[in-house]
């Protein structure tokens, strides 16, 4: 037996905790989305954050790569040896790259299985999985299950390839007709839902559907700028994640789906605003720690931190094109007030950390 899910949108019974719900959560959300309006240069939080969302999706599917590896294998010197280490890494870079892809891809495609396919061939691009058709929707039924499991020990079956086209085209309609009395927040839960629901592809299914989930507030502008990400959320609890979006399919629980999801956004949106603030403080605190002439490269060097804690000399010469003995003394002198620290005892090719972002990006969840 194959589940197939009715077409969107549900009917719904709104309950005063479902309304006070809603309520909380386009507060905190708004709130947020005034940080990324008043950013001057808004890659400063967006270039950390989207990484973050990167490790905690790819972790939800098993993938485990941190930070700190990811950082290192944009670095164009350390990219051989971290993939060798760490295969999973360049998994969770797939990840950033369809992401970022996404967002431009924005601006003259609206989202739509065009996109969604698209997404779905950059993550599986030179990766386990790129065997299993990337970039195209499944031809052969699917099932989710345990790893090496039968079809007959499924959690859960998706619609065959048949009805899982019209249920496809059915989808597409949906997400791009007008909201009418639907609220944004709740649409997007309802969206996020049937995806998972219709599991278009033999892998990559989760990833491609928690990326819809942000490039949908943009589209939708719930969000200025693209901070909120709810993979760290529904990776802290995974389990219940699951469950909620099962007993949508078996026993129509939508509110207890969208209670779940609307505390996501709730608890993400609070979490994100304070790491950001911690961020902007800490760059506010770097220039000021900066030399007395203020160096513009060493300004341009501490906010460069800021997105990316992870360099090495050769590629601060590179990103601001200067020259090699010019980019080691100025990492020397981030050395000296303890803003950088050598990630290795190494002479030569010496890696360094913006200790300070990282603790900041990685410190865990703290619930408010």
């Amino acid at each position: 037996m194959a589940f197939v899910p009715n077409n969107l949108p549900p009917k719904i019974d709104w309950t005063p905790e479902m309304v006070a719900a809603l309520s909380d959560a386009n507060l905190v959300i708004g709130r947020l989305d005034g940080i990324g309006l008043n950013l001057p240069n808004p890659n400063l939080l967006l270039t950390p954050f989207i990484r973050r969302e990167a490790e905690l999706s790819s972790r939800i599917e098993g993938t485990v790569a941190t930070m700190q590896q990811l950082y290192l294998f944009e670095v164009e010197s350390g990219q051989q040896r971290i993939e060798s280490e760490v295969p999973d890494v360049r998994e969770v870079s797939n990840y950033v790259r369809a992401f970022e892809f996404g967002l431009k891809r924005l601006n003259d495609l609206p989202v739509c299985l065009r996109l969604t396919r698209e997404l779905h061939d950059i993550l599986l691009r030179n990766v386990r999985g790129e065997q299993r058709m990337p970039g195209q929707f499944r031809t052969i039924q699917n099932w989710l299950g345990s790893p090496g499991s039968l079809m007959k020990q499924a959690s859960y079956i998706p619609p065959p390839p048949e009805q899982m086209i019209l249920a496809l085209d059915a989808f597409e309609k949906f997400i791009n007709e007008p909201l009418n009395n639907i609220s944004p927040l709740v649409w997007i839960a309802m969206v996020h839902y049937q995806f998972e629901a219709i599991h278009p592809f033999l892998n990559g299914n989760g990833r491609v559907g928690r990326l819809l989930i942000t490039l949908l507030m943009c589209a939708k502008d719930i969000l200025d700028q693209p901070l909120l990400y709810l993979s760290a959320f529904f990776e802290r609890n995974r389990q219940e994640y699951y469950h909620r979006l099962l007993r949508v399919s078996t026993h129509g629980e939508w509110k207890e789906w969208i209670l779940f999801f609307l505390q996501g956004v709730r608890e993400q949106s609070t979490d994100v605003f304070e790491r950001s603030r911690q961020l902007l403080d800490l760059q506010q605190r770097y220039h000021k720690m900066a030399t007395s002439k203020r160096s513009a490269l060493q300004i341009r060097l501490l906010d460069l931190l800021i997105e990316r804690p992870i360099v090495t000399t050769v590629f601060i010469s590179r990103y601001f094109d200067v020259t090699y003995p010019t980019a080691k003394n100025n990492i020397a002198k981030l050395v000296e007030r303890d803003i950088l620290r050598p990630l290795t005892g190494a002479k030569r090719n010496r890696v360094y950390v913006g200790h300070e972002v990282l603790e900041i990006i990685n410190k865990p969840f703290a619930k408010t």
